[in-house]
């Protein structure tokens, strides 16, 4: 498959009208919708965004590739857009972004349409190439430079495929999505490679998995290992190598160095474990507790919205006692359910953050021990940490053992004494006084009245907005969610308010105070009303990331004034989940309607006043 038979003549855009990152992205996904690429917009746009709060897609060199993988495409396709003046779009280097190409992946998008971005990514480092798109005339132009330039990619790599005498290096690219960035990471490290005389192979981590799998006589073969990745990815397999570990990023933005780093083994030796076990991966290098948690968090969070909606349905068929059949099962799924795995699973996915697969079950068993001795999400915390690091340790006892039971340690080894380890320590060492630093919270929590109670509420409300979706947020939502387990209503009131105010605020000011923002800023702030309304706070990101002094800041005052209120208002809400549709579930709907309210005004005046008017073109 060609790159032209995704991009066509009615999805390229000479002239962009856009003035922001958001706009930009707005305008690309209405070509798409217009041309009958897209079920339904809003949801590939969100799609889009959730993308971009992982990382940027701005990738320097002028270039931006916002993309999504999602089942709201209806056709894969790529958007061309051109923007002579230049977007900032938060990009790598700083500079604006000329040329765009949006690219929706369907859900079930094969091989053939993935594989087709490589090609792609290694166009667009073409310097010369990234010149005649900025000068061509018309969209018939720009299909017919890529097509040229493609033809010679194929032609190139097929010259440098029998090349075998030069040294030989070996990278590994992977991206969060495996759309973009794993290729272009790619094709910048083969293409310098090429520059610099060199023999490289890449092997993808992409979606439709590993892709140019290194094997293990080329890796005995190679001088060195290069892995440009944000995702876990295989590294047990280099042992004894030198290895260089770099953010996908750097593989697109530095290959030259990267390649001449490699070139000189300017990289520590790989000492990895578990000898010949392909399928694990050392987590022990790397690896910060913000990304173990972020893990254990990112895992739970289904199991939080979806038994939080479920049991918001129970509230609403049989009251707050849920009486009567539907409410009882509702309750039974999502509460004695979904919620009753919140602990273990955040435990489970920290431990294997750290040790991979082999501290999986320790991890789980360690956050059941933990919630049934009533340590709550503290509890868990410290199981899943306990029991990565534990099974780390097992690793590097076990590697003295004879290579003839290599196959036992996955298997019986690692699960056996990680479990019992684990499990013992939690009971006899854990438990006992995090038990009862949890029910000194709880009654701490229980107690808060007056300023006390206010001040807890300014500070979950402003957490909710300072990175909108990010660490700080979820911290904030997990505390919530805690004070629920430990039936304590209020905290999570306060969250939730707080959450629901950046894009409803951000929508407000896009509709009083409108020569501030641009046309597509307005349509987008209509789309804020929906997600404000169903508290998700994402919404609110592509304004945030146009303008971010303003938008954070205007959000974070609103929002913490949410909070406050409604922990002054004494507000319990007993759902975890839901925005607006679980209001009537509290226990002063009013009044918390009227915090909300009242921090998304503020929200959008803050915003409102502070803006400059847009020059519309």
């Amino acid at each position: 498959m060609r790159i032209t038979d995704l991009l066509k003549i009615d999805t390229v855009v000479i002239n962009l009208q856009s003035a922001n990152k958001a706009s930009v992205i707005n305008e690309l996904a209405d070509v798409l919708y217009e041309t009958n690429r897209l079920h339904d917009k809003e949801q590939f746009i969100e799609a889009i965004l959730t993308r971009e709060a992982q990382s940027t897609t701005g990738i320097g060199e002028g270039i931006a590739i916002p993309h999504a993988k999602t089942s709201a495409v209806k056709t894969p396709a790529i958007v061309f857009g051109r923007s002579n003046s230049g977007i900032d779009y938060d990009s790598l280097d700083g500079q604006p972004a000329h040329l765009f190409f949006m690219i929706a992946a369907s859900e079930g998008a094969n091989n053939a349409h993935l594989e087709t971005l490589s090609r792609l990514s290694t166009l667009l480092m073409d310097e010369a190439m990234r010149s005649s798109l900025l000068g061509a005339a018309d969209a018939e132009e720009v299909i017919a430079l890529i097509n040229e330039k493609e033809d010679a990619i194929n032609k190139d790599e097929e010259v440098i495929s029998s090349h075998s005498k030069k040294p030989l290096i070996l990278a590994v690219t992977a991206c969060p999505t495996g759309i973009a960035h794993t290729y272009m990471a790619a094709d910048a490290l083969k293409a310098k490679g090429r520059e610099l005389n060199v023999d490289i192979k890449v092997e993808t981590n992409g979606s439709t998995g590993v892709k140019n799998e290194l094997t293990s006589d080329e890796i005995r073969k190679a001088t060195a290992i290069i892995i440009a990745a944000d995702k876990n990815v295989d590294v047990n397999r280099f042992e004894g190598k030198h290895v260089i570990q770099v953010p996908v990023a750097e593989g697109i933005r530095k290959p030259k160095e990267l390649i001449e780093r490699a070139m000189k083994q300017d990289a520590p030796i790989f000492k990895g474990t578990d000898k010949g076990k392909s399928d694990e991966s050392s987590m022990e290098k790397g690896s910060g507790i913000y990304k173990h948690l972020m893990n254990g968090v990112s895992n739970m969070l289904p199991f939080v919205v979806s038994g939080g909606i479920l049991i918001a349905l129970a509230f609403a068929f049989g009251g707050i006692h849920t009486k009567g059949p539907i409410a009882e099962l509702l309750m039974k799924i999502g509460g004695a359910g979904a919620f009753s795995f919140l602990v273990p699973i955040l435990a489970g996915f920290i431990a294997s953050s750290i040790a991979d697969r082999p501290g999986f079950a320790p991890g789980v068993v360690g956050g059941f021990l933990a919630a049934n001795a009533g340590a709550g999400f503290l509890g868990g915390l410290v199981a899943g940490f306990l029991a990565g690091y534990v099974v780390i340790g097992l690793r590097k006892l076990f590697s003295k053992l004879p290579e003839t039971l290599e196959g036992m340690k996955p298997v019986l080894l690692y699960p056996v004494f990680g479990l019992l380890i684990t499990g013992v320590l939690m009971e006899l060492v854990v438990n006992p006084p995090v038990t009862f630093l949890n029910t000194a919270l709880t009654d701490w929590l229980s107690s808060l009245s007056g300023g006390n109670a206010i001040l807890l509420g300014l500070i979950l409300g402003g957490m909710m907005a300072v990175d909108m979706g990010g660490p700080i947020n979820k911290a904030a939502f997990t505390f919530g969610i805690a004070a629920i387990s430990a039936q304590n209503f209020g905290p999570h009131a306060a969250v939730m308010a707080g959450g629901m105010v950046p894009p409803l605020g951000i929508a407000l000011a896009t509709t009083i105070f409108k020569s501030k923002f641009t046309e597509l800023e307005r349509k987008s702030g209509v789309t804020n009303y929906i997600m404000g309304i169903s508290f998700i706070t994402e919404g609110a990101i592509p304004f945030a990331a146009a303008d971010p002094i303003r938008v954070i800041v205007s959000s974070i005052i609103g929002s913490s004034i949410a909070g406050g209120l409604a922990m002054a208002f004494g507000i319990t809400l007993p759902a975890p989940h839901g925005g607006a549709f679980v209001i009537p579930l509290v226990n002063k709907p009013f009044m918390y309607l009227l915090a909300i309210l009242i921090g998304s005004v503020v929200t959008a005046l803050i915003l409102g006043i502070w803006k400059k008017k847009v020059e519309q073109n």
